[in-house]
């Protein structure tokens, strides 16, 4: 009983015992006649209620929200819709992907009532139905999706659930809002060669990276070999800035060979250039 018909009851209970006692008991009859069919006929729907009503019977009107008026014996409110949006978690547990995959899949469906009617009359209980219908699209939903695909695009999952499941409950006049995929579970044996190929491609990636810049790098020694060798005096400075990148942090004795002491001899490579530009061999007399 509402708040309103049970406040009207109270009142009219009160004044029936009231005039029973210092008036006529037979007086107060009315009253309490009047109570018993406000209590039975006064009812009240919250916003997100509907209330399904038949008339001996028969389907007599969907009423709600606010106050309404039935008629005892004759009406009977067989069911109270809550349309808000509901949620339902469901699960498919060893269910094989299309690539015979064992996995465990965790899922939660929002869906609300649309038509108060339908999900009254149509099917005992809509709520359970949702349930196993919802159970039943994701092994299927499953069993068509290879593994891969199901751990990566799990947005295309959901709305394929989505369109399956609201084709079914919306006979019962139920419309499915969303259906979100929260996890999806393989066996340890398979995550632990997933996790192997996963990181042998990416060690493959690394030594392709480190190759392409070896040759890099390669060809960059190309281009400056080419070059210290139509100019000599730019692998003199090129040594000399060496030997002083090497001993400028600390003191220490560094063990040259001769050529290299030759090749860092001013007056040799300046006399050894005179004699290139001029034809002559390099070394002494012939």
């Amino acid at each position: 009983m509402n708040p309103i018909a049970s406040f009207l009851v109270s009142i009219l209970v009160l004044t029936g015992l009231a005039i029973g006692r210092w008036e006529n008991p037979y007086l107060a009859l009315p009253f309490f006649g009047v109570a018993v069919i406000i209590a039975l006929s006064l009812k009240m729907a919250n916003a997100w209620q509907k209330f399904v009503i038949l008339r001996m019977g028969k389907l007599q009107s969907v009423k709600g929200p606010g106050l309404f008026v039935i008629i005892p014996i004759l009406d009977n409110v067989v069911a109270v819709i809550d349309e808000r949006i509901q949620t339902t978690a469901f699960n498919a547990e060893q269910a094989l992907t299309r690539d015979t995959v064992p996995v465990n899949v965790d899922a939660i469906i929002f869906w609300h009532v649309h038509d108060a009617e339908k999900a009254a009359l149509a099917i005992t209980n809509y709520r359970e139905a949702i349930d196993r219908v919802a159970q039943t699209s994701l092994r299927e939903m499953i069993g068509s999706s290879m593994l891969t695909a199901l751990l990566s695009d799990r947005k295309d999952a959901d709305e394929q659930l989505k369109e399956a499941i609201g084709k079914k409950t919306a006979l019962w006049g139920i419309s499915v809002s969303a259906v979100e995929i929260r996890d999806v579970a393989i066996p340890e044996a398979l995550q632990d060669a997933m996790s192997r190929q996963a990181q042998a491609e990416r060690e493959k990636q690394a030594r392709v990276i480190l190759g392409s810049a070896e040759a890099a790098i390669a060809g960059k020694f190309v281009e400056a070999a080419d070059i210290y060798a139509g100019h000599p005096a730019a692998l003199q400075l090129r040594a000399m800035n060496i030997i002083y990148e090497t001993t400028k942090e600390r003191g220490v004795t560094i063990l040259i060979p001769s050529s290299m002491v030759d090749s860092l001899n001013p007056s040799a490579t300046t006399q050894a250039l005179a004699s290139a530009s001029k034809g002559e061999p390099v070394g002494g007399d012939s």
